[in-house]
């Protein structure tokens, strides 16, 4: 008894795991007939699939029609209603046992569901053969008719042919295309009797951006003002005499507009972007936070307290501490002013210190508004009665600054160890040529960290890349960097790597500097390459308005003017070989600038990594 129970429950199981072998191969199958072995399957008008013997003995629902086409009814008792609540209704009532209890589970077998499988294939393989080229010498043969949803998609890919994009549509007009290149509109510049510049580029589309640019910053500060360029971008957009901080706000969330403010050792920036339709609520809100600023102790107190969490921050980001003590070792004079305020001076500035300063150095012929994206007119009508009155200060010298080279270590703990090396870059932006050999040699240069990602877009390309990244695993970080000024600069490369690793990540960086000035090192290809991807990385730039007015704004206060880009870019496709060799040795004919944080133990002292460059000297 138990092993026919056994048998029952394992003969049940096995017709369940055939019906759905069957079902798997019906969810495949074409619509064909199909005969072999005295068996005939044909599907029912109601999309059912029907099985019958030879001897016409009915096994399931519908109608079915015998093999010798005598048509042949079941019985009313053997008759059942399909059962339509599976998802598969097309597999009911042709295997389903439950379906009529008369009927007797007949399901076919796993060889039926081979032969669905096979002629699914083979009806693939002709349609195949059908749309093969015919090779030369070969002879066609007809094709037998396809079915009908075949005859379909073949009529509905033939009308697709038909229609070709390559050629208009009849009876589509189409826009005049627009020319390859389009000149960029001038730059138009406005002196005011004060003293104040206006400049703007007018750039179709939707967005503008303006800016208002003060030669002022941390090279103009005194002992007893240090950290006053640092606390006035802090306290930008701040309460004026017109309105407080939280109006500021207000306005320029009801306008969809971004504000900011940036400081740097020679210029303060803050800039205004928005719909060009609010130019002049920006032009207003921005003229008066830069004008009428009230710096009420309160919040100079607030933003002191901001500055000295940042402070704290900086010391322990490598990479800007680095950046910052380069300046102050490498110079004597203003670039040695430090532009993070130090603990020692934040104890001593205050809302009068800050006020004095901003009156001495904020003056109207040290100011540039600059915009991107506004008609000139309209700028004009806008802020020239914001502007007229602005006081016009005394002339003033710029601060003068010597280069002397250094060596700064700060012992920290870190699991790595981070050093600059850095050379001057003598003339700075005001001698152009070399401020664009520069870039250039920067880009060549290249480099990143170990773990980035990507193509030669980003920086994979690069010679600290290939040379120095891909084939010292113990680098972090090796990479060319760049702290460019009016008059002077610094050029050099940062790098970052276990403490066991530094002295030989140092003497590679050396290297690195020698190979540029070495004549043969540099190959015309990667030349190219350089002079390519800087001019894309300028171009692409250049489509910001936010940094389109920078440009502006930037080169008003260093030249007196703005320069095309044309002119930029002619000097870089002219730059040569011997070019890049001539900079790279009068580069490496100064000082040395060393800043090195973490386990500065293990980092070759600083005569003999100057002595390395004797040669250029």
């Amino acid at each position: 008894m138990e092993a026919s129970m056994r048998g029952r429950e394992k003969q049940r199981r096995g017709g369940k795991q055939q019906q759905r072998l069957v079902a798997v191969a019906f969810s495949c199958s074409p619509r064909i007939r199909q005969k072999k072995k005295g068996k005939t399957r044909r599907r029912g008008r109601a999309g059912n699939s029907s099985w019958a013997h030879s001897t016409g003995s009915p096994v399931d629902d519908g109608p079915v029609r015998a093999q010798r086409g005598t048509k042949k009814t079941l019985p009313k008792a053997q008759q059942t209603e399909p059962n339509y609540s599976s998802p598969l209704p097309l597999l009911h009532g042709s295997f389903s046992s439950s379906s009529s209890p008369a009927a007797p589970s007949t399901s076919p077998g796993p060889a039926a569901a081979m032969l669905r499988l096979r002629s699914s294939a083979r009806l693939l393989r002709k349609l195949c053969e059908a749309s093969r080229p015919l090779v030369r010498g070969e002879v066609q043969r007809v094709p037998p008719p396809l079915p009908t949803m075949t005859r379909r998609l073949s009529g509905a890919a033939s009308a697709a042919r038909s229609t070709s994009l390559l050629h208009p549509l009849p009876g589509l007009d189409l826009p005049p295309c627009l020319p390859d290149q389009l000149a960029r509109l001038p730059t138009r510049i406005t002196t005011l009797p004060n003293g104040v510049r206006v400049a703007s580029e007018d750039v179709p589309g939707p967005t503008a951006c303006v800016g208002v640019f003060v030669a002022s910053g941390s090279i103009h500060e005194s002992p007893e003002s240090t950290g006053a360029t640092h606390l006035l971008e802090k306290l930008a957009f701040k309460d004026t005499a017109h309105r407080s901080h939280m109006q500021i706000v207000q306005e320029v969330e009801a306008t969809g507009g971004n504000v900011g403010a940036s400081a740097s050792r020679e210029q303060m920036v803050y800039s205004y972007d928005t719909l060009k339709a609010y130019i002049p609520q920006a032009v207003e809100v921005l003229l008066d936070s830069v004008r009428n600023p009230l710096f009420v102790q309160d919040e100079v107190d607030r933003q002191l307290a901001l500055t000295r969490e940042e402070v704290h921050a900086v010391q322990k980001n490598p990479e800007k501490f680095l950046q910052e003590v380069l300046n102050l070792v490498g110079y004597e004079g203003a670039i040695a002013n430090p532009l993070i305020a130090p603990e020692e001076a934040l104890g001593i500035i205050n809302a009068d210190i800050i006020r004095k300063f901003y009156h001495e150095n904020f003056t109207a012929d040290r100011v540039v508004l600059a915009a991107s994206g506004v008609d000139h007119q309209q700028l004009l009508d806008v802020a020239e009665p914001l502007l007229s009155d602005w006081h016009k200060g005394s002339p003033m010298e710029t601060p003068k600054s010597t280069y002397t080279g250094g060596d700064f270590r700060h012992k920290a703990e870190s699991d790595m160890t981070h050093v600059a090396l850095a050379f001057e870059v003598p003339g700075g932006w005001l001698k152009e040529r070399d401020a664009t050999i520069m870039t250039v040699i920067q880009t060549l240069m290249g480099g990143g960290g170990s773990f980035s990602s990507g193509g030669p877009g980003k920086g994979m390309h690069s010679r600290l890349y290939l040379r120095v990244l891909t084939k010292y695993h113990d680098v972090q970080s090796f990479s060319a960097f760049s702290n460019v000024y009016d008059s002077t600069g610094l050029f050099g490369i940062y790098l970052t790597t276990p403490p066991d690793f530094v002295a030989k990540a140092v003497d590679v960086a050396v290297q690195e500097l020698i190979a540029i000035a070495t004549p043969g090192q540099v190959t015309e290809v990667e030349l190219t390459r350089a002079k390519n991807s800087t001019i894309s990385s300028v171009l692409m730039n250049l489509e910001s308005r936010v940094i389109v007015a920078e440009d502006i704004g930037r080169q008003l206060l260093t030249y007196g003017s703005r320069k095309p880009i044309d002119h930029f870019l002619q000097c870089m496709e002219e730059l040569t070989l011997d070019d890049i060799t001539a900079f790279a040795k009068m580069l490496l004919s100064s000082q040395p600038t060393m800043a090195s944080y973490g386990d500065v133990d293990k980092v070759p002292p600083y005569e003999f990594v100057s002595k390395r460059f004797q040669r250029f000297r």
